[in-house]
């Protein structure tokens, strides 16, 4: 695959001083490998990019699958210190799901949707790093994307790909359409938190007035999500935020 490496860094490197790109035909994980190098000193900005993960990870240690060709898989990392980290997670899915498909929803708290079927989720992480500007840490962002269909097997989701919308993409070109405003969005999340995307998040929002059921067994109605990014559900017992349960849908009756 011919990767538009040079382009993505002449449209980031004005906005990210030292900012490289780094393209690997095989690494276990990308947020694995940028943590690594993170704890050894490592904090330059950097979108580190596999054709190719041997062992990608998802929220809550769930594995994710790539192979070369049929999924996108890529970090950003950079120094980052916002007043609040909550809701970075929705922010970075607001920012991909907007550069890709209107039709491209967001599912509470770090995966884009084709209807109820998952098409890329999101992993962040973050490390502490030197002597860098007081509060800030060094984000590792994570995002991978199913870019041709995949089977069902093992999957909690049944899988979406990108090519049932736009049926010529490949993994070099999303990227290149993702990459910039990627970037723009992290920095507008440093300054201003998740109020700046809140509106744009509950354009896409996949759960909202639909049945949930949270990690702890507990049902409700999602009624969206507030400043901070925290999920608002409707429950028996009365409103709960929730800041950190896995929630999942549940499915609608036949």
């Amino acid at each position: 695959m011919r990767w538009p490496a040079e382009a993505i860094w002449e449209a980031v490197a004005p906005l990210l001083p030292g900012f490289t790109v780094e393209v690997l035909p095989q690494l276990d994980s990308t947020n694995t490998e940028l943590m690594r190098r993170a704890r050894t000193g490592q904090a330059d900005p950097v979108l580190l990019v596999a054709e190719q993960q041997t062992a990608g990870r998802g929220r809550l240690g769930r594995a994710w699958q790539s192979s070369a060709g049929d999924s996108l898989t890529f970090s950003l990392g950079l120094p980052l210190a916002p007043a609040d980290w909550s809701g970075l997670s929705l922010a970075v899915g607001v920012s991909v799901a907007e550069s890709l498909h209107p039709d491209i929803v967001l599912k509470w708290p770090n995966d884009l949707w084709l209807g109820d079927r998952k098409l890329a989720g999101i992993l962040i992480e973050t490390a502490s790093f030197g002597e860098g500007a007081a509060g800030a840490r060094y984000a590792v962002i994570g995002v991978g994307v199913n870019i041709a269909p995949r089977p069902a097997t093992g999957l909690s989701t049944r899988p979406a790909a990108l090519r049932e919308l736009l049926p010529q993409a490949d993994a070099p070109a999303v990227l290149e359409r993702v990459a910039r405003r990627l970037v723009q969005d992290v920095q507008r999340f440093g300054a201003h938190g998740f109020a700046a995307f809140q509106q744009r998040f509950e354009q896409r929002d996949a759960l909202r007035n639909r049945a949930v059921q949270l990690s702890d067994g507990t049902t409700g109605t999602a009624q969206g999500v507030d400043a901070g990014g925290s999920l608002l559900v409707h429950t028996a017992a009365g409103p709960q935020t929730i800041s950190s349960s896995e929630v999942s849908v549940r499915p609608a009756a036949a």
